[in-house]
């Protein structure tokens, strides 16, 4: 099942392909869309939710009697790739964790629901493949594998054939039936100084932010021929820190190289101070609203309207205080009156019925025209 705008995008890239041009900017394909499709209201479903029919027969009972309308599906994880795949590169790097019986026959029954289908794939933390393709690791200055807090090798973001591998498990995700292919961890590890520096064959003068931003604007390239939406999650704090952080994540670099931006908005990963708060975790509706204020304010700069930003909110206890629909609801109205009207729920467990209270009946609606862009301070 494709959507309109979809299908529209795709249209746009063959004749600008035949003109010469290789890609149509993410404005082009917007100003020919009528108006957006109503907004993503999403929950996480992590790879063991997604191979169990009991579990996802019970999370498409809760999407049929709420507003939730997407699931955003573990395809490929720290695991390795979770679907029986065809193709002989991914099956090499397929991992151990077992793999959704019928795939297809899942997507058909999400589809059936009116449920959009979403893979979410893990990039360049992916300790299955650099045990499989020990030249793709990153490394440390004696030429061994880089190992972080957790002993967990991560691939380089520098090599190209790792590149390709995603691509194609991305490609073999469309194929299948989801709408869209959600990229995570697209980042460099934490440098931490308690470990090893880290050493980046093939890097040459080519910064953290660029190679980032070149991956994805790759994987767009070859998923909008597919007619699918071309989306990344970042960080909370990189909506309002100006610079690029350490792990290479820049707001601009990225927001220009995919067709939606999800930051991991949770209020328990702000430090204290963030946004003038000194207990960030107890104030989801302050942190929220700061957090895709601050990316809206820097998406108006670069024209990028509609549906561009789609945050995770937190739906899970860390620390105090405990997470329930009072919160769930605080964070979502601060979407909202931040200007953006989809969203994604996280609990890593996909344990949601505790959240239950905190979403709607209604399904979301088409989007109405864009506000008036916030003032810039």
């Amino acid at each position: 099942m494709r959507t309109l705008a979809a299908a529209l995008a795709a249209c746009i890239l063959a004749a600008s392909t035949r003109t010469g041009d290789a890609r149509p900017t993410l404005a082009t394909a917007r100003a020919v869309q009528p108006s957006d499709p109503p907004p993503i209201r999403g929950l996480y479903v992590n790879r063991f939710a997604a191979q169990s029919p009991k579990k996802m027969r019970s999370l498409i009972a809760l999407a049929d009697t709420t507003e939730i309308n997407a699931f955003v599906i573990d395809i490929k994880d720290e695991f390795g790739i979770n679907y029986q795949s065809r193709d002989t590169l991914v099956r090499r790097n397929a991992g151990r964790g077992g793999f959704i019986p019928d795939l297809h026959a899942l997507l058909d029954t999400l589809h059936a629901h009116h449920i959009s289908a979403i893979a979410r794939i893990v990039v360049f933390k992916d300790s299955v493949a650099a045990r499989t393709n020990p030249l793709w690791t990153i490394r440390t200055e004696d030429g061994n594998p880089w190992r972080d807090k957790q002993r967990l090798t991560w691939v380089n973001p520098y090599t190209h054939d790792l590149w390709e591998y995603d691509f194609r498990v991305a490609e073999e995700a469309a194929g299948e039936g989801f709408d869209e292919i959600q990229f995570d961890y697209i980042r460099f590890p934490e440098p931490y100084k308690s470990l090893p520096p880290q050493v980046f064959p093939g890097a040459g003068d080519e910064a953290k932010p660029d190679v980032l931003a070149d991956f994805l604007k790759v994987a767009h390239r070859r998923l909008a021929a597919l007619g699918v939406r071309t989306t990344a999650d970042v960080f909370g704090l990189v909506t309002s820190v100006r610079g690029a952080l350490e792990i290479g994540q820049q707001w601009e670099q990225i927001a220009s190289s995919v067709d939606v931006v999800l930051p991991m908005v949770y209020p328990s990963h702000y430090p204290p101070g963030s946004f003038g708060l000194p207990h960030p975790n107890a104030e989801p509706y302050k942190v929220v609203f700061g957090a895709v204020s601050a990316a809206r304010r820097r998406d108006d700069k670069m024209g990028l309207t509609g549906n561009h930003v789609r945050p995770y909110l937190q739906a899970f206890t860390l620390g105090h205080p405990p997470y329930g629909p009072a919160e769930v609801r605080a964070e979502k109205q601060a979407v909202y009156d931040a200007g953006y009207q989809g969203w994604v729920l996280w609990n890593p467990g996909s344990r949601y019925d505790a959240f239950a209270g905190a979403l709607d009946r209604q399904k979301p609606q088409p989007m109405p025209p864009a506000p008036a862009p916030l003032a810039h301070g």
